[in-house]
């Protein structure tokens, strides 16, 4: 590492949130260094609020009222003397606008110029620049302007299967991958539709579709001063819809004579522009041809996946970002840079694989993250954290490095087992999950492998043991402390036959009773009607020890809203206390069109038809879930769609009924009668 200079800069802002806010400010007072963070009304509380030197109030919590607003990131960083800007990633961070908007300001941009970010934030520009330093180009056409005549007749000198590709932004938004000559208008056509809506811009171009393609990128240093070098490649093809979710360094697919040339062109890719600081140059790589591949784009601005590239070559980017942008020269040429190990990283995101990645959300009621010899944890989270639907479900990241790649990965795969965001359901099951498939494990990999897999994901549903330990939290919760009237302690003892104490936990797909009788030092306990097993159990804080049959088991037990939530070494298991939720019949939000069950169960009762009108109060579906009736009533006047029939099982939350309004059922009608 460098000799540290707490010289250059003595304030910087960080105009970002969350795990990448939490990453810069560690540096930064690694450094010596001051930082500033700014925070919307949803942050004000947020663990890179509370872990900055000072921090500024930007507004409410829409990002384009805060944290896109240049005008409030440079009046904080002018406010507080703030002599330079880390953009960190997203937001801010390729906004030529905002970069030249802190020049203008006399505050640093820990940042390329400008110009190179409008440059490489244009593809068919960014293509073009490259080009003319020879950089291998995906064959296609890219210039600005093309109609779709001129794309369809250029199409076949380039090669089916073609990829559509907007010119602007990025995630996959207006790609189209067309194979036949055919489909290649209407592709146009939808394409310049979303292209147009997600970024004002409808201008498109062509590239021959790699087949079987991986998603390859090299991490650039440049200076003020014309040196440039790269610290090695990164594999990112497991992705899902465009959006990365493991990656890895080195890549288990190049050489080390393709692993030169590729990073080779990746600094002539910073040349053309004249870069300057830390960036990604992406590329393209056939799976069936390794030795060749082509640029995709450049990202101007740190990745998430950075740490695994930290981790293999000990350089710390965030630093050498901040000497770049004070007029330092890189210290470390292109001979020193060395690849140690393997890195592998998985990003948290507060999702349900099992629902469809349907973005998740709560508090955060307790939290464990792994530590360790070669684990590395960057988290925006703390106990308190409340997770909304403002801002990237992006949590935190998980890396893990080791000797090689398979201890890598096993390394990844205990320190996730270790992960648990109580509150909040996450993706880790998933993550684990594709880190045991097959082919990951071998290293055969393509940017379409984690979409094939998808449909053999099942979540794991809490077993028998993680159920009865959620009512065995419960029944300890029940014991009174010092003396007590007998017939209170939940002994379960009665004159006569013994009165178990009963709780009623359900999880997604079924709902159980837990029945316990004894004391905590020498109870038996059954699930439902099933054979009752010896118990011991205590309860310390939040960690529960529950030894079933002789073997023992220690979770840490969070409860919030109604849901019980239990993390162990065997993962993370959630449960619904029934009878603290859904208790009452015909509990329907007031204001609500759509009825969903309550819980996994049958439906015994259809009240109406389909398309019968019905007032408020109806009765439309009786459900029968753990021997109770839910009565599910219309919350509103209006013509009812029934979606289930008298003996269907349904799980929680699926959709009954739907009640449209009475006024919007008469709209319907009266189009309906236009039309005619």
């Amino acid at each position: 590492m460098t000799e540290r200079n707490t010289g250059m800069f003595q304030t910087v802002l960080v105009a970002n949130r969350g795990e990448i806010a939490v990453r810069v400010i560690r540096t930064l007072r690694a450094m010596g260094i001051r930082s500033v963070a700014v925070y919307s009304d949803a942050d004000a509380d947020a663990r890179h609020v509370r872990e900055a030197d000072t921090a500024v109030r930007l507004g409410p919590a829409p990002a384009r009222e805060s944290y896109l607003d240049i005008d409030k990131v440079v009046a904080a960083a002018q406010r507080t003397g703030a002599q330079a800007v880390h953009p960190g990633y997203g937001f801010l961070s390729e906004n030529a606008a905002f970069a030249a908007a802190l020049e203008k300001a006399g505050i640093a941009f820990l940042g390329p110029s400008a110009r190179a970010i409008e440059v490489m934030g244009d593809k068919i520009t960014a293509k073009n620049a490259v080009a003319a330093f020879d950089v291998p180009v995906v064959p296609g056409i890219a210039k600005p302007g093309l109609t779709d005549a001129e794309l369809i007749a250029a199409a076949d000198e380039v090669g089916y299967p073609v990829l559509v590709k907007p010119s602007a932004g990025g995630g996959g938004k207006g790609m189209r991958m067309v194979e036949d000559r055919g489909d290649l208008p209407a592709a146009l056509v939808s394409a310049r539709r979303e292209a147009a809506s997600a970024f004002g811009d409808d201008t498109l171009f062509l590239e021959r579709f790699v087949l079987r393609p991986r998603h390859i990128e090299v991490q650039v240093l440049a200076d003020g001063h014309g040196n440039v070098i790269h610290l090695g490649e990164r594999e990112c093809s497991l992705q899902r819809r465009h959006q990365k979710v493991i990656e890895e360094a080195p890549s288990p697919l190049l050489d080390e004579a393709t692993r030169a040339r590729i990073g080779e062109a990746a600094c002539n890719t910073a040349r053309s522009v004249d870069y300057s600081g830390a960036g990604t140059v992406e590329f393209i790589v056939s799976a069936d041809r390794p030795d060749e591949f082509f640029f995709m784009e450049m990202n101007t601005r740190l990745q998430v996946e950075h740490p695994v590239t930290e981790m293999v070559t000990g350089v710390d980017l965030v630093e050498w970002q901040v000497r770049v942008a004070a007029g330092e020269k890189l210290t470390i040429a292109q001979s020193d840079v060395t690849m140690t190990g393997h890195a592998i990283e998985a990003r948290v995101y507060a999702e349900d694989p099992g629902r469809g990645f349907l973005p998740t959300g709560g508090t955060v009621v307790d939290l464990a993250e792994p530590r360790g010899d070669g684990v590395r944890v960057d988290s925006g989270l703390r106990v308190g954290t409340v997770v909304g639907s403002d801002y990237d479900p992006m949590l935190s990241k998980v890396i893990a490095h080791g000797v090689d790649r398979a201890s890598a990965l096993r390394g990844l795969d205990r320190a996730l087992a270790e992960t648990a965001v109580l509150g909040v359901v996450t993706n880790i099951d998933f993550a684990r999950f594709l880190l045991a498939d097959p082919d990951v494990v071998a290293g055969n990999l393509d940017t379409g492998l984690l979409d094939r897999r998808v449909e053999h994901f099942a979540a794991p549903e809490p077993s028998d043991d993680q159920i009865v330990a959620a009512g065995v939290y419960r029944w300890l919760q029940r014991w009174p402390a010092g003396s007590a009237d007998p017939w209170e302690v939940p002994t379960g003892w009665r004159v006569g036959a013994a009165a178990p104490t009963s709780f009623r936990l359900a999880t997604a797909s079924r709902a159980e009773h837990v029945r316990i009788t004894g004391h905590p030092g020498a109870a038996t306990v059954a699930l439902e009607d099933g054979e009752s097993r010896s118990l011991t159990a205590s309860l310390d804080g939040d960690r529960l020890r529950v030894v079933l049959d002789g073997r023992s088991d220690t979770y840490r037990v969070a409860a919030h809203d109604g849901h019980l939530w239990l993390a162990s070494p065997s993962g993370t298991a959630m449960v619904r206390e029934v009878e603290e939720v859904n208790v009452r019949t015909g509990d329907v939000h007031a204001g609500e069109a759509e009825l969903t069950s309550p819980m996994p169960g049958a439906v015994i009762a259809v009240g109406v038809e389909s398309g019968a009108a019905v007032a408020a109060g109806t009765t439309i579906v009786v459900v029968e879930a753990m021997k109770m009736e839910h009565a599910l009533t219309a919350p509103i006047d209006g013509t009812v769609e029934i979606l289930v029939a008298a003996g269907d099982q349904v799980k929680v939350d699926q959709l009954l009924a739907r009640v449209i309004p009475a006024e919007s059922a008469a709209t319907d009608n009266t189009e309906k009668g236009d039309q005619a």
